[in-house]
């Protein structure tokens, strides 16, 4: 299927691994110029030999920029001025009982899986309206929703996300420029698959045996009834970010495997 996005230019924070490895990778099959992102130049060069290694091409940039600091996405700022698609999936994660969560842990979430979105959406947005085309995605999650007790400052940054996203979808109104957020579940990446795999050793599991477990007892709405994958994500923000979703904005789009009961 051609989703119509082929010579955009996108920009994919956190990029170098993970989801956002997978949605660079899903952009660049589709033709899309593509800068992946990275806190320093090794991670980044490192992707992009990963992504030659696969037997990907294309067109792929490096853009090594700290986006969890002003003087980071000012750098970027200055070395790409414009792009058609904006991904932000820069984000961090940890579980912490709420009474040890301090001020400084709360500003420090914040400050990199919303601000860093914010700042890059402030300054794309207006652009992108200007030339009456452009897609923003946040990438969100399934805990956005499914607030977790032992992780509610990551849930509250990630329901923060959806608002951000609705409010700016807000003011796209008659244009070709549509703002969306995306809520995966618990997906495959390769931290998830080094917590199984040490998960597993300790209970004497197989992959199936320990993926069984998991969703009868931690996550027992799941209607999948399994973890998901980084392809999965990747290609349906691919679809999201391209011609073919002009219809789709303002919305939280769930990809969490039914996890989530609500279907508002």
């Amino acid at each position: 299927m051609d989703l119509g996005i082929k010579n955009k230019v996108a920009f994919v924070s956190a990029s170098t691994s993970g989801i956002g490895y997978g949605i660079a990778k899903a952009l660049l099959l589709e033709g899309v110029h593509v800068y992946v992102n990275g806190r320093t130049k090794k991670s980044v060069d490192a992707a992009i030999q990963k992504f030659y290694l696969e037997g990907i091409e294309g067109h792929i940039y490096a853009a090594p920029f700290d986006l969890s600091e002003e003087e980071g996405a000012k750098a970027l700022f200055s070395a790409l001025p414009y792009v058609d698609i904006l991904v932000n999936n820069l984000g961090f994660y940890e579980e912490k009982p709420f009474e040890e969560i301090t001020d400084e842990c709360w500003c420090h979430i914040f400050k990199i899986n919303v601000l860093s979105g914010i700042r890059l959406s402030r300054f794309y947005f207006p652009k992108m309206l200007e030339a009456n085309w452009g897609r923003i995605v946040f990438i969100s999650s399934e805990a956005a929703v499914n607030i977790s007790p032992y992780a509610m400052h990551y849930g509250a940054t990630k329901e923060t996300q959806i608002s951000i996203a609705r409010g700016l979808a807000e003011l796209t109104k008659g244009t070709n420029v549509t703002v969306n957020s995306v809520l995966p579940g618990i997906t495959l990446t390769a931290g998830v698959e080094a917590f199984i795999t040490d998960s597993m050793r300790e209970q004497n599991l197989t992959f199936e045996q320990f993926q069984e477990e998991y969703f009868n007892n931690i996550k027992p709405s799941s209607l999948i009834k399994r973890f998901e994958t980084v392809d999965e994500i990747a290609k349906t923000v691919a679809f999201v970010c391209s011609i073919l979703a002009s219809g789709i904005n303002g919305s939280a789009i769930h990809v969490e495997g039914g996890v989530i009961r609500s279907v508002s």
